[in-house]
């Protein structure tokens, strides 16, 4: 005698929750977050018009990662102030330092005090203000700057220093409307910042459409 095992219907396929597409969702934009923080881009805004003309407050900008090596003088460069052109923040505990953590990995820095400025100065370089004509001088030699805002002197300030190995010289376009290196003369560095801190060079502007179009490297570099 023979016996047939009872059938079993075929459990019905089961669709993501929604919550699980979610999950998916998230977990392919932080890849293509990394992807792209890892080889490229990042965007900033123009708070301020102390790189006026070259940049204009209301602007958004993309910012091309560079290497230490690659930064050249004439760069318009966004770069961490933190420590030099701004406060050390305290250090986030608890979620705020998980929040942080995740930004991080996004490309964004709660807290972080970023900054858009020219290199003037390259490691190593003496940058002096200034000559008869008003002109700044690295190493002796004048520095043409047709980026500067019209009416502005190459400086008000006067200084003399030579930038430490592993720093640049960075001073905003607007000379009289922009707090640069020569403000923090006093700061730790003497107003240079550390080319690890650059975050990258400004290739264009993205925002607003009417001004759309890349950002030339200045002339020296």
């Amino acid at each position: 005698m023979t016996t047939t095992r009872p059938t079993t219907a075929p459990r019905p396929h089961r669709r993501p929750s929604r919550g699980g597409r979610a999950v998916a969702v998230l977990a392919v934009a932080l890849l293509v977050a990394l992807v792209l923080r890892s080889f490229v881009v990042q965007t900033f805004s123009i708070p301020s018009d102390s790189m006026s003309p070259a940049l204009e407050p209301g602007q958004r900008v993309l910012v091309w990662r560079v290497g230490a090596q690659d930064v050249r003088r004439g760069d318009v460069v966004v770069f961490d102030g933190t420590g030099t052109f701004a406060p050390s923040p305290a250090e986030p505990e608890g979620l705020a330092a998980l929040g942080a953590a995740v930004g991080g990995l996004l490309g964004f820095h709660p807290g972080e005090s970023d900054y858009v400025k020219r290199v003037v100065g390259l490691p190593g370089e003496r940058v002096t203000c200034c000559d008869e004509q008003g002109r700044l001088l690295v190493d002796g030699e004048p520095l043409e700057e047709p980026y500067l805002h019209p009416g502005d002197s190459a400086s008000d300030v006067e200084f003399d220093i030579e930038v430490p190995e592993g720093r640049v010289w960075v001073m905003g376009d607007h000379r009289s409307r922009s707090v640069d290196s020569r403000s923090h003369l006093a700061a730790p560095g003497g107003g240079t910042i550390a080319l690890e801190d650059v975050v990258g060079r400004v290739v264009a502007v993205s925002w607003p459409p009417s001004q759309i179009g890349t950002v030339a490297r200045g002339v020296g570099a």
